[in-house]
């Protein structure tokens, strides 16, 4: 059971993410994008920019914050880089980004996690 309150928890916390990047100016291209590397939480667009955002909810922004650990943000770069193809069309470039949902505060988005030239 415990699992499963995590992955409504989960799916919450992308839902305001969601939401949080389109009163940014984001338009949400994808949505729990499955990939051989992994899990991509949202694909998202501003203008001619493309983001592969993580999301993270935890109970204080220092959890969350930790939980973008290296190998995480590793993954997600990866399975980026599989779908990369399919959502670039029109772009000038790509970024993997980070959004902390934490209690009591209003969500964090952190762009360009990734350092270097990724894609």
């Amino acid at each position: 059971m415990k699992r499963q309150a995590a992955e409504r928890h989960g799916r919450r916390a992308e839902r305001i993410a969601a939401l949080w990047l389109k009163l940014k100016g984001y338009r949400i291209l994808g949505q729990r994008i499955r990939t051989p590397a992994g899990e991509i939480d949202i694909v998202a667009r501003r203008g001619r920019l493309l983001a592969f955002v993580e999301v993270k909810a935890r109970n204080s922004d220092l959890d969350a914050s930790a939980a973008l650990e290296p190998a995480r943000l590793r993954r997600v770069t990866r399975a980026a880089n599989l779908v990369l193809g399919r959502y670039i069309a029109g772009c000038d470039g790509a970024r993997i980004d980070a959004l902390v949902i934490s209690k009591g505060r209003l969500p964090r988005h952190f762009e360009g996690v990734v350092d270097g030239d990724w894609a």
